[in-house]
């Protein structure tokens, strides 16, 4: 595996994001894997601003696994916001969404995913499709490596977003 970089999950269902997570270990994803349920949670966190401002150790994201219906600031605007900076544009953005309207796709592409996947809504396939996205983007594409910037570190009470590390391979 060409990256350790962690992979950034922004989804409001535990449910979605607890299967995302079983996915990811069963394909044997070392990565550390954090979520946000709130755009506006991920976005702080991308930018090191308020609770999560200069606070150690954390690597920006190699890969952002974007939901598309996020309470508060939702999937589409945060995409536009993380193209719209220079410092965050490099981040490759996974759409996984349960839509598969014609209309947010094409909303997603023209606003910078870089790929728009429709959740399977059974655990077989959405392991198959984890583990494609494995072996795409942390096996074969090269990612962006980090900035010199100062890193993060996630705070451990944080009551509107479960961002502690998960190690997916654990």
């Amino acid at each position: 595996m060409q990256s350790m970089l962690p992979i950034l999950i922004v989804e409001d269902s535990p449910e979605d994001f607890e299967a995302a997570v079983r996915a990811f270990s069963k394909a044997k994803v070392p990565n550390p894997i954090y979520r946000f349920s709130y755009g506006e949670d991920a976005f702080d966190f991308l930018k090191q601003r308020g609770r999560y401002f200069k606070h150690g150790a954390e690597a920006r994201p190699g890969l952002l696994i974007l939901d598309l219906n996020l309470p508060g600031t939702d999937g589409l605007k945060m995409l536009q916001e993380i193209r719209a900076d220079p410092a965050l544009k490099v981040i490759p953005v996974i759409v996984f969404s349960t839509s598969n309207s014609a209309r947010e796709i094409e909303a997603c592409y023209l606003a910078g995913a870089n790929s728009y996947i429709v959740k399977p809504s059974n655990p077989e396939d959405l392991f198959e499709v984890i583990r494609r996205v494995k072996d795409y983007w942390l096996e074969v594409v090269t990612l962006p490596s980090k900035p010199e910037s100062p890193d993060v570190v996630v705070p451990k009470n944080s009551a509107s977003s479960n961002v502690s590390p998960r190690s997916a391979a654990g």
